[in-house]
Parts: structure tokens; sequence; C-alpha cells
């Protein structure tokens, strides 16, 4: 065995994927490798339910964290960039973690935001589930210090904590690209929301070269089409109100299921017969098969799927897989 006295740790990582795909963990020759070691070897295989020979051998053994995400939201930013005013047409603050949800599945990010941060001069008392609200100055009285101070801080501690994979911020304060960095450095993915003009950086650098370095600072630039600009915009069903109601749920249920019966006839068969292993001890579908359908239907939609229409399409995916959806998988 290769030895090099400048590295301290091997590290095996492999994300989660079909039995198949994980067998090889399994193999004694692998095992014999990570238990002769002369250093030692930790394993990240797959999620909570793949457990292999290699995790038994190795010296520490870890699971892939499901992907979940946090949004910084500078209310104020926030406005601009969807072109409103603050006192006359307030952001629908229930739609901000399904919608930045599917902003991150437009870069190819599996992500639920499962929090947000709202930074605003404004107290309000009726604020969705998961929204926290940051109270600042207004920014007339300080050019906006105390809003950039609190969101720096929350950047910061987060990242230090490596409390979310992914965190997205709606900001142009240019003082944020060495915290930027800093979390990048903890392994944490940074994305920017930004306007139409971060899509040609070479002019953007001649107009506001600041703005442009903040932007090249971030994994990926965030742009929101004028779907998810409607719904943070023009609330469907009234303020407050966080359901969908159920006769939207039917109306798409015909696409969701011309999706999923699409996508399970061309699995091949030893690929389904892994699937239905893993469904069977497993609540939830694998990352990458719920990445793609999400990215299908939302094609097919052109819209993105608000919380109970995910759950709907799970659902139908699970009920497929195991044979319990006779309308789907019979055709299939």
């Amino acid at each position: 065995m290769l030895f090099r006295s400048d590295i301290d740790v091997i590290v095996v990582v492999r994300g989660g994927g079909s039995k198949t795909d994980l067998s090889t963990f399994d193999s004694e020759m692998i095992a014999m490798a990570i238990a002769d070691s002369p250093l030692p070897v930790f394993t990240g295989i797959g999620h909570d339910i793949d457990f292999h020979v290699a995790d038994e051998v190795a010296h520490e053994s870890h699971k892939t964290p499901t992907a979940c995400a946090v949004a910084l939201i500078d209310q104020k930013y926030l406005h601009w960039l969807l072109g409103l005013t603050p006192e006359s047409d307030p952001v629908h603050r229930y739609a901000l973690a399904p919608v930045l949800s599917g902003v991150l599945e437009q870069v190819g990010l599996s992500a639920e935001v499962q929090r947000v941060y709202w930074y605003t001069d404004t107290r309000d008392d009726a604020l969705p589930q998961g929204l926290i609200q940051r109270l600042v100055s207004a920014r007339d009285t300080d050019g906006g210090a105390s809003a950039r101070a609190a969101l720096a801080a929350d950047l910061k501690a987060l990242s230090e904590r490596k409390a979310y994979r992914h965190i997205v911020l709606a900001t142009d304060d240019q003082s944020l690209v060495s915290l930027i960095n800093e979390a990048q450095l903890f392994g944490v993915s940074v994305h920017i929301l930004a306007d139409e003009a971060s899509r040609n950086l070479e002019q953007l650098r001649k107009d506001d070269p600041e703005w442009a370095d903040l932007l090249c600072q971030a994994d990926s630039r965030l742009l929101l089409n004028e779907h998810a600009i409607r719904d943070l915009s023009q609330p469907r069903f009234g303020k407050g109100v966080r359901q969908v109601p159920s006769e939207d749920i039917e109306s798409i249920r015909p696409i969701l299921a011309e999706v999923v019966q699409a996508w399970w006839s061309e699995e091949p068969e030893d690929l389904r017969e892994d699937l239905r292993e893993e469904l069977q001890v497993s609540r939830g579908i694998p990352q990458e098969v719920d990445r793609q359908m999400l990215l299908q239907v939302r094609k097919a939609l052109d819209r993105t799927l608000s919380f109970q229409e995910k759950k709907l399409l799970r659902d139908m995916v699970r009920a497929t897989v195991l044979g319990e959806n006779t309308e789907v998988s019979s055709a299939a």
C-alpha cells in the first residue's frame, strides 16, 4: 500500500444509489484494504438505510445527509428584485420556501429550503412556520448597516456550524464576499438571487464591478422566472393560506401520473427490483429519482410544484414502484 506522510486520513464517500451500485462496498478486497490501512479510514456510503461491509471495518462510518437549505432574505433587496414596493406590494412570504426550493431545482439541486431568515424593519406577527424575523433599523436611518450586520452574523454562524448544505442569499451587499468564501471553505454551497443583468457578467463587470465580484464568488446565480415572480408577488390563495386547494391538486393528478408512467416504463427490470427493495425499508424515495421526477414535472407544468403537489408526486412514485397504484403501474 502506498503511504504518504502528508496524509492524515482517508475518506471514502459515495452518494445514494441502488443496491447494485453500492454492492462494490461489500467486496472482501475493499474491506481488507480498509482494515489493513495504516491510516484511519472514514466512510460515507449512501443514506441512512444503507450499511455495508466497508462501514463495518472503517474507523468511523457516516451517512450522506439529506440536502437541505436555508435562505437569508434582505426584504428591501427582494422587493427591488421583484419590482415591488414594500408599502403597496408585499412579498407573499408563505410562498418563499417552496419557490426558492424550486429555483434550486432549476440548477440541478434537489434541496428543500427548510428555514427563511427575513431581515426587515417592519414587525409582523403573522408569519409562516419556518420564517425567522430579524428586525433591523430602517434603511433611511443607517443606510442598511444593521441589516448587513445581522445577515453577515447569521451567514457566519450557520456556515461555521455547517447547519445547512446550501445557503441562498437575497442581498447585494458586496462586503459579504469574504464571508461567502469562508462558508465555502466549510463545505457549504452559497447561491445568490440575481437579476437578468447577471446573465452577462462581462458587461456587468464594466457597469458594476463590485456586484459582479459578489456574484462570481457564489456557487451559482439564481434567477427568478416569471412563475416564481408571480407566486411571490401575487398570493394565489389569500394571505396566510398555505394549503393548495384540493381541486387544484386533483387537476394535475393526470399529468403527474403520465410523467411517473413514462419514467417507470423506461426503467430496466434490475433497477426496478432495486427500487422495490429500497422502498420496502425506506419511507422516502431515492434522491436521484426525486430530482428526476421534479424536473420532468416542472417541464410538463412549466412551473414549480407546491409542497402538497410534491407529496402527491412522491406518493405516486412509491405506489407505482411497490405495485400499489394500479392506474399507473398497470399501464407501465
